[in-house]
């Protein structure tokens, strides 16, 4: 089944240096002025969402096209260079005289990843850059990031909800998956509660995180949420029943059909509407889904980077292709598992046969999920 997905949004150059066991310690504590830290050699591969979840797409023999903003300099040549290397179909809009998105990645072994993080490129890609004539002969649209990318969430998300509106209207499954704010920027001064009320309507699939997600819709739950994890990891004390399931109710009024909450080592959370088989052209059994997909135990684990948006290109493989939903999320859920055994988002993930048998094999389930 030939259904060409397009793949649009953030893109850019990651450098991420290789760090050493923390012995548990709080990698940022270990951060002090004047200190000096042994790293290990860096990793230099593309990154954000284009990347990381059109790239994982195309490996899975997915029909798909790449769009992204970057600057006519060494990182947007690279960038460009190292899709089309891997035999990728890109459009790339090349902006003359800009500068291209780059970030430094720091992902220490037992943490969540931190970003430094240089915009460039993707605060000036708006709607108006991309060609409809290119969009509309595809099958599912998916954007990522527009959290980070001001040209999208300025003047109140307005460039994001009419390109949703625009590519809902030409016939397209649509998906969306954002990233982490931050509250000190122009982004983390708007109402993203609001802005979601208003996109959703026209967004058939969306992707959080959880903690994404409930820091855009409930920021006062979210600080507790962070009280009570101290230092541990916000996934690995998460309650299904009185902390995902309320927040799936609350962004399911929102008007979306499919939402999958990404819950890190925990799993995942699917929720579907009365109606997602309908609005998608899938089986009935996708209405009224509800169902948390527990986590594989990885082989090893090198970076975290990724691991969400490769996630995400596993389960549009399972859309595309008509995966009934518990399929869908387990090899998503796999796919993450797999993609945190390297430290670029590419190389260590598996062909979708090999995960499926990986899976029949009795891989090994966490159970970190507290009900």
């Amino acid at each position: 089944m030939d259904r060409k997905i397009i793949v649009a949004g953030h893109i850019s150059y990651d450098i991420m240096p290789q760090i050493y066991n923390t012995n548990g310690k709080n990698f940022a504590k270990l951060l002090k002025p004047g200190k000096l830290i042994n790293i290990g050699r860096a990793t230099v591969a593309n990154g954000g969402a284009v990347n990381n979840t059109g790239m994982a797409l195309h490996k899975f023999g997915a029909n798909v096209e790449l769009i992204a903003k970057v600057g006519d300099d060494e990182f947007g040549r690279q960038i460009i260079e190292k899709c089309e290397d891997k035999g990728a179909k890109t459009r790339f809009i090349k902006a003359s005289g800009e500068d291209t998105s780059y970030t430094i990645v720091l992902a220490p072994p037992g943490f969540d990843r931190s970003f430094l993080h240089f915009t460039g490129t993707n605060d000036t890609f708006t709607f108006s850059d991309m060609d409809m004539e290119d969009i509309e002969d595809g099958y599912l649209f998916h954007f990522g990031y527009p959290t980070l990318m001001e040209g999208f969430y300025q003047n109140n998300a307005k460039e994001l909800i009419e390109m949703y509106k625009n590519i809902k209207k030409a016939g397209l499954i649509t998906s969306m998956d954002v990233a982490a704010i931050d509250p000190d920027s122009k982004a983390g001064r708007l109402d993203w509660k609001e802005i979601l009320r208003n996109v959703l309507p026209y967004v058939d699939i969306f992707e959080p995180s959880f903690e994404e997600l409930l820091c855009m819709v409930d920021n006062d739950a979210y600080t507790k949420l962070l009280e009570r994890a101290g230092e541990e990891d916000v996934c690995m004390c998460l309650s299904l029943e009185n902390d995902i399931l309320p927040l799936a109710k609350k962004v399911m009024d929102f008007g979306v059909s499919v939402l999958l909450i990404k819950c890190g080592a925990a799993g995942m959370y699917l929720c579907t509407s009365k109606d997602a088989s309908k609005k998608l052209g899938l089986g009935n059994e996708w209405d009224d889904f509800k169902y948390f997909q527990k986590s594989y135990k990885p082989d090893r684990i090198k970076s975290a980077i990724g691991a969400g948006d490769t996630a995400i290109a596993a389960f549009l493989y399972g859309v595309i292709n008509d995966y009934k939903p518990k399929h869908a999320m387990e090899i998503a859920s796999a796919t993450g598992a797999m993609c945190i055994t390297e430290y670029d988002t590419f190389s260590g993930l598996l062909d979708i046969k090999e995960l499926e048998n990986k899976i029949k094999n009795n891989w090994e389930i966490q159970n970190f999920i507290k009900e």
